[in-house]
């Protein structure tokens, strides 16, 4: 009986080896490298496909646009015990099966997670809100396929703020952009990349601190 529950465990042990070098698929282009790592079995073959396709697509894009010294090799791993959307840390993203599965359109969700790797911010001196609005504004303007997952930056509201983060902040972000210096997000994302963010860069590059913005942003928000 011991010897059956043996042979039993070797068995489990073995296949779980092959089933991993089965889920991990290196690629390499235009001088960069994806790992692409999966513990969900039934991970749709189309969406690894667009997932792959997308960073080849928009990490480059990005690495020129805000930082070409960003990482070379980066990791996705699909997970099925991980339950927010997807989070990023040391080159590696970590994706929620359950997020792929219900909301497969979303595919800039790969856009947003790689900005993250290129701000590159280390512990940055910034706040939260602003790197998360750098990271839409970056979906925003480098996305593949934002119109398909219904996604859009959100009509300004009373409530809203700066601060709210997000695609609230990257609308802004967008705004200011269009409306009064173009540039300015690229130099603030510098900012917070070598440690030298301050409230005082909006007044710098734009002649106008962010509530004053903020201000002229509400009486006329068009993008």
């Amino acid at each position: 009986m011991k010897r059956i529950s043996a042979l039993v465990l070797l068995f489990t042990i073995i296949s779980a080896s092959l089933f991993h070098l089965k889920a991990q698929e290196i690629i390499k282009r235009k001088g960069y490298t994806l790992t692409f790592e999966s513990n969900f079995a039934v991970l749709d073959p189309q969406l690894k496909k667009r997932m792959i396709e997308t960073f080849f697509e928009v990490y480059p894009k990005l690495a020129k646009e805000y930082n070409p010294k960003t990482l070379k090799t980066v990791k996705f791993f699909v997970d099925t015990a991980y339950k927010g959307v997807a989070a990023t840390a040391n080159g590696v993203v970590t994706y929620s099966s359950i997020w792929m599965v219900k909301h497969p359109e979303d595919i800039d969700v790969v856009t947003h997670e790689v900005m993250h790797i290129v701000q590159d911010y280390g512990r940055s001196v910034g706040p939260g809100w602003l790197t998360e609005g750098i990271a839409d504004y970056a979906r925003y303007k480098f996305g593949v396929d934002n119109a398909g997952a219904k996604w859009t930056l959100p009509a300004l509201k009373p409530e809203h703020t700066y601060k709210n983060s997000y695609r609230i902040t990257a609308r802004f972000f967008a705004w200011i952009e269009k409306n009064v210096k173009a540039g300015t997000i690229k130099a603030v994302d510098a900012s917070l990349r070598d440690h030298s963010y301050k409230a005082e860069i909006w007044t710098k590059l734009t002649g106008k601190d962010l509530d004053t913005l903020w201000s002229d942003y509400i009486k006329s928000p068009e993008i």
